[in-house]
């Protein structure tokens, strides 16, 4: 266990932003998942706003450095190609 006040600190710190974190990060896993039964369900409107709802939550995410740029950049390419491939799959 920490000794000095400063360690106590962070280790409070640390703990409250891990919850906050998890947290984010559960709710955009959550996201993916409703979007990818949109997508079975070939309900293109509801994934395109699940879609919207996605990236800003990740761009939130990404802004507390919860996810690194890149990362979120990634996920967020992956999610709107799932919804994109719908799209050109409606019109084809």
């Amino acid at each position: 266990m920490a000794h000095c006040k400063q360690a106590l600190k962070r280790i409070r710190q640390s703990e409250k932003r891990r919850i906050r974190g998890k947290s984010a990060r559960n709710e955009i896993k959550t996201l993916e998942k409703r979007i990818a039964e949109a997508i079975t369900r070939k309900d293109e409107a509801q994934a395109r706003s699940l879609l919207l709802t996605a990236h800003s939550k990740i761009d939130k995410a990404r802004k507390v450095h919860i996810f690194h740029r890149n990362a979120a950049n990634r996920q967020k390419s992956r999610l709107a190609l799932l919804v994109n491939r719908i799209a050109a799959g409606a019109t084809a």
